[in-house]
């Protein structure tokens, strides 16, 4: 029996020996989960903190259009409304004749975004099927030029041209925003259309399509995420947009809604509730667009920028 219990005893310390280091193995293991979550917790707080600072201005903004006057002057910016007060909004409807402005807003954006993804798709197709040519290549990254190009830069002579032609409108507006609307939108669609193979358009060639027939009937359709990722950023760019239509529309009853938010924002400075419920009213087409369309956003982004 001894000898029996010595012969096991190499065996049962290597089995000690194998626990101690599974035991040891496991150790680093539960450190790193600590750390881990660790991790998790500082960004979910850097997240958050992030967020307070797009929430916390809105809740201003709904708080005090929803207040009466004397609440607006005398109370706390950061106060529920008491009793909720809708007169803010009526006032500022009439205040900053809202449906004319509204209707110009949508008029310059609805054609700038119309032109960017037209003109966009169309010059993004030629230079990529055109690439091996050098004029493609040049036009390409002379497009891009417009990236690094701000207006401001550019304003004192696109004032002057729009002016000297009869384009001191929104019509004026529409085609400097598509001008520069159209670097960001090329850069896109070029990034896209690599990805599309060029058998298809041999296949419609075989079938007997033309150039414009192929782009219009088979790249043109292809092109519907990126088409909607570019639509929403001109969108975007256009409604929010202060300076250009500023600069260029010389008749002040053609102005855009911020360029009349920022007019009223100098006569009715003291009036907060009637002031912020005119930002939330020029602001809620653009959050409700974003709202529906953001996953278009994020996976023409994406599309674009796996495929390229």
């Amino acid at each position: 029996m001894t000898q029996t219990a010595a012969k096991r005893s190499p065996a049962s310390a290597s089995t000690t020996r194998s626990r101690d280091e599974a035991v040891a193995v496991r150790a680093p293991r539960r450190r790193g989960r600590v750390g881990q979550e660790r991790t998790n917790w500082t960004t979910l707080v850097i997240l958050l903190l992030c967020a307070l600072t797009v929430l916390l201005p809105l809740y201003v903004t709904v708080s005090m259009s929803l207040k009466s006057t004397s609440q607006a002057v005398d109370g706390n910016a950061f106060s529920l409304p008491a009793p909720i007060d809708f007169s803010g909004f009526a006032q500022a409807w009439e205040l900053t004749n809202f449906p004319v402005a509204f209707m110009i807003s949508l008029f310059i954006t609805a054609g700038t975004v119309v032109g960017t993804v037209f003109l966009g798709a169309l010059a993004s197709y030629a230079i990529v099927r055109n690439w091996d040519r050098r004029l493609f290549r040049w036009s390409f990254f002379y497009l891009l030029t417009a990236l690094f190009l701000p207006f401001p830069v550019v304003a004192l002579p696109q004032i002057q041209l729009t002016g000297l032609v009869g384009l001191a409108n929104p019509v004026g507006v529409i085609i400097l925003k598509i001008m520069f609307e159209l670097s960001f939108s090329i850069l896109l669609f070029t990034a896209f259309l690599r990805s599309i193979p060029l058998e298809l358009e041999e296949s419609a060639r075989i079938d007997g399509a033309t150039t414009w027939q192929t782009f219009r009937r088979l790249i043109f359709p292809l092109l519907a995420p990126m088409s909607a990722t570019v639509a929403i950023f001109a969108f975007l760019a256009s409604w929010n947009d202060f300076m250009m239509p500023s600069l260029i529309i010389a008749d002040s009853a053609q102005q855009t809604l911020p360029v009349v938010q920022s007019i009223f924002q100098t006569q009715f400075s003291n009036n907060y509730n009637v002031s912020f419920a005119s930002y939330l009213m020029a602001m809620a087409p653009a959050i409700i667009v974003y709202l529906f369309t953001q996953r278009w956003v994020m996976e023409g982004v994406t599309q674009g920028a796996v495929k390229g």
